[in-house]
């Protein structure tokens, strides 16, 4: 899914962290070292775009999957050279060996087979796609241990990309807050006009969230 074009969103980093399954402070560290741009603004405050957060959710697959530091930031670095995109790792059909053990390399597939990011040289080996945008879409990375999460949605047009319960402007963590007493859960049926499965989603989805947070910190 291409996302190129102009930053949308608005997220500081404690947000995209929690969209991207990392801590704040590991999107500050990504940014820095050249891994994800902040593409909204550097100083005073890092801000950070819909577009830079699916980068950041791509590098935290990356590195899941065993791929080096060293080997995502030549690949980012290659990829931003010859592409000339400002989001090189999402715009990219970007694969990864599956080697069994830590991979040196990033792999970018075209018309041409499988190439080497790092070295240029074609690649023959069984591949594993990734594939993390729209995943983002739904919830982002907490999004993922949810498969049957379907009434949250992240739209960087939307509310400035926070999450939100889909299709309309109520933010989920909002929701899944006042969720948490029955008095906060009538005012969502109420006076938001959610649903009890809208509401649960946003209760489930926060949760997930806050439970990424603590594994990341």
């Amino acid at each position: 899914m291409a996302e190129s074009g102009l930053p949308r969103g608005h997220y500081l980093a404690e947000e995209a962290g929690r969209l991207a399954g990392v801590s704040g402070t590991t999107i500050g560290q990504w940014a820095r070292r050249g891994y994800i741009r902040s593409s909204r603004a550097e100083r005073p405050v890092r801000i950070y775009s819909f577009q830079d957060v699916a980068e950041a959710m791509i590098v935290h697959e990356l590195l899941e999957r065993g791929v080096a530091r060293r080997a995502i930031k030549a690949a980012v670095g290659r990829l931003r050279e010859s592409a000339g995109s400002g989001w090189p790792l999402l715009d990219a059909h970007l694969l990864v060996p599956d080697q069994g053990h830590a991979s040196r390399t990033v792999v970018v597939a075209d018309a041409g087979g499988h190439v080497d990011v790092v070295t240029g040289h074609p690649v023959l080996a069984q591949l594993d796609l990734v594939e993390v945008v729209s995943e983002l879409r739904r919830g982002g990375w907490a999004a993922r241990s949810l498969p049957g999460l379907s009434h949250i949605e992240v739209d960087p047009d939307r509310l400035s990309g926070r999450p939100v319960i889909r299709g309309k402007r109520v933010p989920a963590e909002l929701a899944a807050r006042m969720a948490e007493t029955p008095q906060g859960a009538d005012v969502l049926r109420h006076d938001y006009g959610l649903t009890g499965d809208e509401i649960e989603d946003a209760r489930r989805w926060w949760h997930a969230v806050l439970r990424w947070e603590r594994e990341a910190a």
